[in-house]
């Protein structure tokens, strides 16, 4: 029977208290491209189909689960607490009742590692496939300075002596370049039992989990070593280990995007999420952040320096300079959004123009509609939100107010500078702002008496 016949379960070690991020909530809930670690790796799982996975957290830590569970849905996710941390091998032996029933292959990950791949996993899962009939397969990856990590030793045939960690080996073992990634895989029954037979014999007093290869030998059974990418191989203990995680990931995006057909301009300055979509032919100009849930189609021009997020915008469509665009924004093909232009839970229809200064918020633009420079609509009155339709073809000039609700009908022009409370007719005109009072020779008067005064002060 080989690994694809038999079930998967997945223990995913989470209970990290981010002491060294210096942060109040668990490291695994620290963000990499718009999404939390522990949901890059429940969204990578999901293409594994496990049975279960089995988040150990620390104690009374609900967050976690909560957030695995949001990036992939469709998984049955539980999570175990782990009270004491008393290392890697006490934190997956948490593991043992949500897993009592399950008879099937384990594999074992870190909650801090979001970049190992489905493939990786599978590849390590086939390794329990080998001849020897291995009890345990460990992914490894080579490092030019493998510092703190602990070594594997393999035997002259390939197969995984033992794995030693770096406070407790010699001059010689240190010289290993082979060093554990964390992430195993376990064959079968036996996996709990084997975990049981762990002890804290080192420098630590700690449990380890890599005390199993040996444990397993023991007991006759084999152990494998598979090489993997160090670039997917990458963890965050601190706030700097997590920007570098971040550079990983946007490197990683950028050269996807540009491979997919987009134009990167200044690519360096171009930051995305971790489900960013753009379209083929699209340019995207230096300064731009596409937080999560950004949806952008073909041969649409994005101007430098907008904050783009929870958007779609559809082909042909021109953004910015310096748009932000937020979440329930809709671009229509061929629409204009211009600089230092808001759009909230608004849709902007073909062809519409917004091209200056302007606030549109729960509104329905539109095609063709042109808003002028400074027009807001006033979607909020300190207790609800309420919308703004803007008809076909309709202009509204320069410095307008919209004050929801409100319909402004098709063809309809508001004349500049009016505050606008109430429908207006298809093809009519508005204007809605005070009588001007012109009075002549006012301001020279004025100039003059308060000349007269200001000396009189200078005077006493």
């Amino acid at each position: 029977m080989n690994a694809h016949d038999k079930k998967l379960a997945v223990i995913v070690l989470a209970a990290g208290l981010g002491s060294r991020m210096k942060s109040a909530k668990p490291k695994v809930l620290h963000a990499v491209g718009g999404r939390p670690l522990i949901g890059h790796i429940a969204a990578e799982l999901a293409a594994l189909q496990p049975a279960k996975v089995v988040l150990v957290v620390g104690p009374g830590d609900t967050a976690v689960l909560a957030a695995a569970r949001a990036a992939a849905p469709g998984l049955d996710i539980v999570s175990v607490e782990q009270r004491e941390r008393l290392g890697t091998g006490h934190a997956a032996l948490q593991a043992k009742a949500a897993l009592q029933a399950f008879d099937g292959d384990i594999l074992v990950t870190l909650g801090d590692a979001p970049f190992v791949s489905a493939a990786t996993f599978v590849r390590l899962r086939a390794a329990l496939d080998h001849g020897s009939n291995p009890a345990v397969a460990v992914l490894g990856v080579r490092l030019a300075e493998p510092g703190a990590f602990g070594r594997l030793v393999c035997d002259a045939d390939g197969s995984l002596a033992r794995i030693v960690e770096a406070k407790d080996a010699d001059e010689a073992t240190r010289r290993i370049d082979f060093v554990n990634s964390g992430v195993m895989a376990f064959a079968g029954r036996g996996f709990f039992d084997l975990l049981g037979r762990i002890a804290p014999n080192n420098a630590q007093r700690e449990f380890y989990l890599t005390d199993a290869i040996g444990l397993a030998r023991a007991a006759g059974r084999a152990a494998r070593a598979i090489e993997g990418s160090a670039d997917e191989w990458l963890a965050a203990n601190d706030r700097i280990e997590l920007a570098g995680l971040e550079a990983a990931f946007q490197r990683k995006k950028r050269r996807a995007a540009m491979l997919a057909g987009v134009t990167l301009v200044d690519p360096a300055s171009v930051w995305f999420s971790y489900d960013t979509q753009i379209g083929a032919d699209t340019i995207v100009y230096p300064s731009v952040f596409f937080g999560p849930g950004a949806k952008i189609g073909a041969n649409v021009e994005i101007k430098g320096f907008c904050h783009i997020e929870g958007t779609q915008i559809a082909d042909g469509a021109v953004v910015g300079p310096f748009a932000r665009l937020r979440p329930g924004a809709d671009i229509a093909a061929g629409a204009h959004i211009g600089n230092f232009v808001e759009i909230k839970n608004a849709t902007v229809a073909t062809g519409a123009k917004i091209n200056h200064l302007s606030y549109v918020g729960d509104a329905k633009v539109g095609a063709g509609a042109n808003i002028g420079a400074g027009t807001i609509t006033c979607n909020y009155d300190g207790f609800e939100k309420s919308v703004t339709e803007i008809g076909d073809g309709a202009f509204v000039g320069s410095n307008s107010a919209l004050v929801a609700p409100v319909k402004i009908g098709a063809g309809a022009i508001v004349g500049a500078g009016s505050v606008v409370t109430q429908d207006v007719e298809d093809d009519a005109l508005v204007v809605a702002r005070g009588t001007a009072h012109t009075r002549s020779g006012w301001a020279k008067q004025f100039r003059a008496r308060r000349a007269a005064e200001k000396a009189a002060k200078k005077k006493d």
